[in-house]
């Protein structure tokens, strides 16, 4: 959907569905258009339903409890449901978790793909006319797998892949099977890149929620290395719409980079959460910013990300809608309003300690 433009209509199946991203689509798809969902997840510990407040009973809505490797039950969902167009954004995430844990990386984000590209391309051979010319797979990807940027310059869509971690590295992979699926087999498959992103509902491992939350408790907030790590921030409801639009007016085989133009050093980023709780909600105890505490650095920690927008900007009419003032204070306001969602997570095990420090 362009900015003011046409709403998704049709069978969207999306894949990832109550993770953080994919929530979010699934959410505005319900709000904001006319399209049926069909909400395809594994519900692994970062998945959580409760991110779809209203989605349950839904009467264009669908939710399948089913792992993208799983072959015959994606067969199973294509041949029932007929959908015009797939997301791909079921993924294994967190880069400190690949570090640990890399074979769980590996199975879904490139076997995973793999399985949805097989079975997407079946269901596209199947249809005729209209319906085919139609549809579309939409693989959501990261800037990660762009590597490390000095001190200048941006990841743009010919910018060479060098992913340094175990995620970026399958994510990396799995994006390349999404073009050879194209070039090969003529699948109508389109990629996008997109920059961090944040917002409701994110899973308390990532970032600005851990920062949030362990400041609401008055907890150290650590900060890898020097604090000077670069990212470029994006609000996720800013990048829904981008996907929606790559969804209806991108061209297959190509690759759209989708950025907020929000570059921060983490000890910005981590600074700026501390002074939003302190004026949102004081503690007794002092500043926040007295909380952060520096600890020893990420393995392989890519030192800046930023991406070029242009071409979605430029191409598809594609904006943010969302500073990084306004969309951080949005957010830091969620978690504050929102308690109960995280700390429903919280009490059913999930503990926030440091993982992927082993370097060898």
């Amino acid at each position: 959907m362009r900015n003011g433009g046409t709403s998704p209509r049709g069978t969207i199946l999306v894949t990832g569905g109550a993770g953080f991203i994919g929530s979010a689509v699934v959410r505005q798809l319900l709000a904001e258009s006319e399209a049926c969902v069909i909400n395809v997840d594994k519900l692994t510990y970062a998945a959580n339903l409760d991110s779809l407040p209203g989605a349950k009973g839904h009467a264009r809505y669908k939710f399948a409890q089913v792992d993208i490797c799983n072959g015959p039950e994606l067969r199973r969902l294509f041949d029932q449901y007929k959908p015009d167009a797939v997301l791909n954004l079921a993924a294994e995430s967190h880069v400190d978790r690949s570090i640990d844990e890399p074979g769980a990386f590996i199975q879904t984000n490139l076997v995973g793909t793999f399985t949805v590209l097989q079975e997407a391309l079946r269901h596209w051979r199947s249809l005729d006319g209209e319906v085919r010319d139609r549809f579309r797979l939409l693989h959501i990807s990261t800037d990660e797998v762009y590597g490390s940027l000095p001190e200048d310059g941006l990841f743009s869509e010919t910018s060479p892949y060098a992913p340094n971690s175990p995620y970026s590295a399958s994510k990396a992979g799995s994006d390349h099977l999404v073009r050879a699926w194209h070039e090969t087999y003529g699948l109508p498959a389109l990629i996008t890149n997109c920059s961090n992103n944040y917002g409701p509902f994110q899973f308390p491992e990532k970032l600005i929620p851990l920062m949030i939350i362990r400041g609401l408790e008055d907890q150290p907030l650590p900060v890898y290395g020097d604090g000077m790590n670069i990212r470029d921030w994006l609000h996720v409801e800013d990048h829904v719409r981008a996907l929606l639009c790559a969804l209806q007016h991108g061209q297959p085989g190509e690759s759209y980079n989708i950025g907020a133009r929000s570059e921060r050093t983490n000890l910005d980023l981590v600074e700026t959460v501390c002074d939003l709780l302190d004026d949102f909600e004081p503690s007794t105890k002092g500043l926040r910013r007295d909380l952060i505490t520096f600890v020893s650095d990420r393995p392989g920690h890519d030192r800046r990300y930023a991406i070029d927008p242009s071409r979605i900007e430029r191409e598809l009419g594609w904006r943010p809608q969302e500073s990084f003032e306004s969309g951080l204070a949005k957010t830091v306001r969620w978690y504050l309003e929102n308690q109960g969602w995280w700390q429903s997570i919280l009490r059913h095990g999930y503990r926030p300690e440091r993982i992927g420090v082993a370097a060898e």
